[in-house]
């Protein structure tokens, strides 16, 4: 009888040990942006700073459109799992012309760049954001279909020399790199491959992931992205990723620039 006293005991314990982690999740799931009026009780001159130059300022720069910055903004705070942001800015971006799709392809893009928990905790706040703009499946990108045309010739050469860098230590890299990211993701037609290289810079340069900016950057400039665009992004990721992470990529964006011909 004490035995099965004490299993009932430790069984209730557990179940409501687990109820307290499922009720400190939802809050945690809960948490909202600090309104002007929190920040300013908390740091004045950091609402200053968020009214005069980030949205004052940064936000109006003409080196940037405002969609693009909204890429670039959305891009980071997934990358860096900043979730408490993340309504205000996806409004804003679609307010300034990203396409429900275009979110949906971005937060799936951030999950091969970013990691698939970044993904996953981008979810809740954009199903809410989609709820309240009415926002349905019908305007969602399918799971499959059409894709966009490959470079067979560049993809070739891609893949032989990651294949050859890396095929005898990590072929499971090498396979899923070519089967699923460049055979596949990067065909999908919900985002443009210049949206999409911006998406991939920025998660990178957001993830102080420096070594894989040279490459991807190359690629979005192929795609369209323009020098004076390049050095936004940046300037840009200064306030959202912090000034070590932009200084860090600065060297390699000017090194990649100053290596392009100059009409690109």
């Amino acid at each position: 009888m004490m035995r099965a006293l004490a299993t009932v005991a430790i069984a209730l314990c557990l179940v409501a040990q687990a109820s307290a982690q499922t009720a400190a999740t939802r809050m945690e799931g809960a948490k909202v942006m600090p309104t002007s009026e929190d920040i300013r009780a908390v740091a004045p001159v950091l609402e200053k700073y968020a009214k005069g130059v980030v949205l004052g300022d940064l936000w109006k720069r003409p080196g940037l459109s405002a969609r693009d910055r909204s890429i670039v903004t959305v891009a980071a705070l997934i990358a860096r799992d900043q979730t408490v942001e993340l309504p205000y800015y996806l409004n804003v971006a679609l307010d300034s012309g990203v396409k429900p799709a275009e979110i949906s392809e971005i937060i799936t893009h951030l999950a091969f760049y970013t990691g698939w928990a970044n993904a996953i905790d981008a979810v809740p706040a954009t199903k809410d954001v989609f709820k309240s703009r009415n926002i349905g499946a019908d305007q969602l990108p399918s799971a499959s279909g059409p894709q966009l045309p490959l470079d067979e010739a560049a993809e070739s050469q891609r893949a032989t020399r990651v294949g050859q860098q890396f095929g005898q230590i990590t072929p499971s890299l090498v396979q899923y790199t070519t089967d699923v990211l460049f055979r596949d993701l990067w065909l999908r037609p919900g985002l443009a491959p210049r949206d999409r290289s911006l998406v991939t810079v920025s998660a990178l340069v957001a993830t102080g992931q420096v070594a894989q900016v040279t490459y991807h950057l190359n690629r979005a400039m192929d795609n369209g992205l323009t020098r004076e665009e390049a050095g936004e992004v940046v300037g840009h990721l200064a306030f959202y990723a912090g000034w070590p992470n932009a200084f860090s990529a600065a060297a390699v964006v000017k090194e990649v620039i100053e290596k392009r011909p100059r009409s690109q």
